[in-house]
This record gives structure tokens, sequence and C-alpha cells, in this order.
């Protein structure tokens, strides 16, 4: 058991990997960091795309990411931070479907690549290298596994439910008020 094992090696290479880019991704939307637009923009941003309220949604959102991803990427609250990851993705897996699939056409193929790849490291769990190993699996047991996962199940589809319901309302606002409000 002193040895290297591969699958434990593989899994720390995927969740440092995927948990930087998440979390990188969660830094522009909090932070402004790498060329993001910070809180406000995010804001803003989420607003456009029919998140409401705005703020909150762009909160949940880099935290999702930028807190999901680290956790990833530690290896700590593995089942958790795979879920919270995953649920983040969702939401922008809703905002990019209507460009299809293919990310060069503006598709959702990457946040969705993204939720699947933190969904499986969550569910797989972390790995022997890994904080979760070294304080023997308190965050990291099948209760918080199912736990995690129904409920950010549960808050991923009513947030993406009720962007589609305000979504849908706007249109037929906009449809009843006829081609002179377009």
């Amino acid at each position: 058991m002193g040895h290297p094992n591969r699958r434990d090696l593989g899994l720390l290479v995927l969740r440092v990997g995927t948990g930087a880019v998440l979390a990188a991704h969660g830094t522009q939307k909090l932070f402004g960091w790498f060329g993001g637009g910070g809180i406000e923009g995010t804001t803003k941003a989420m607003e456009a795309m029919g998140f409401h309220p705005g703020r909150e949604s762009a909160i949940a959102a880099g935290l999702g990411e930028a807190g999901g991803g680290a956790l990833l990427a530690l290896g700590l609250a593995t089942p958790a931070a795979g879920a919270a990851a995953a649920g983040a993705m969702t939401g922008a897996v809703a905002v990019h479907a209507p460009a299809g699939f293919f990310a060069q056409g503006g598709g959702y193929e990457y946040p969705a690549f993204l939720g699947f790849v933190a969904a499986a490291i969550g569910v797989t769990g972390a790995g022997r290298y890994s904080l979760d190993h070294a304080t023997d699996h308190v965050l990291d047991r099948p209760w918080v596994v199912i736990t995690a996962f129904l409920g950010t199940a549960i808050a991923a589809a009513a947030v993406v439910n009720r962007r589609a319901d305000d979504q849908a309302a706007a249109e037929a606002a906009a449809e009843e008020a006829g081609p002179e409000s377009a």
C-alpha cells in the first residue's frame, strides 16, 4: 500500500486540473480576477441572461465554481464540492443550450463537460492523495454524497425552471406589446 497507486494519482491530476479551471472561472465572477467582471459585472450578466435576482445568482455561481473548484482541487468535502460545481455548470448549460452542443458555436459542450467531471469526482471520491483521506473521510460519507447531489439537483432545477418561466413571460409580454416594442 505504500507505493503510488495509479488510480489515486489519476484522481489527483483530474481533481487539481478540473478544480483549478472551475476556481479560476469563479474568481472571475466574484473578484474580477483573470479578466473577469467581478461581482458587479457578473450581476449585470446574470440579469441579462435571465437569472433573477442577479446579484444573488452571481454570488451563487461564483461560489459554486470558486468554492467547489478549490475544494475539488484539495480533495476536501469532495461530494459537496462536486455537487456544487455541477450545479453551477447546470446553470451555464441552460444559458448555452440554445446555441447547440459545440463550444465553437457558443454551445454547452464546455460547461457540460466540466459539470460531468465535477459530478464524477464527487461521486467517486478524491482518492488517497486528498484532504478527505487525511481527515479519515469525515466530510466524504455516503449520506453526504446523497444529500449534496439531491440538494444540488433540486436547487439547480428550481433556478433553471424559474429562468425559463421568466423568459417565457418576457417573450409573451413582448409579443402582446406588438412589433413596435421590438
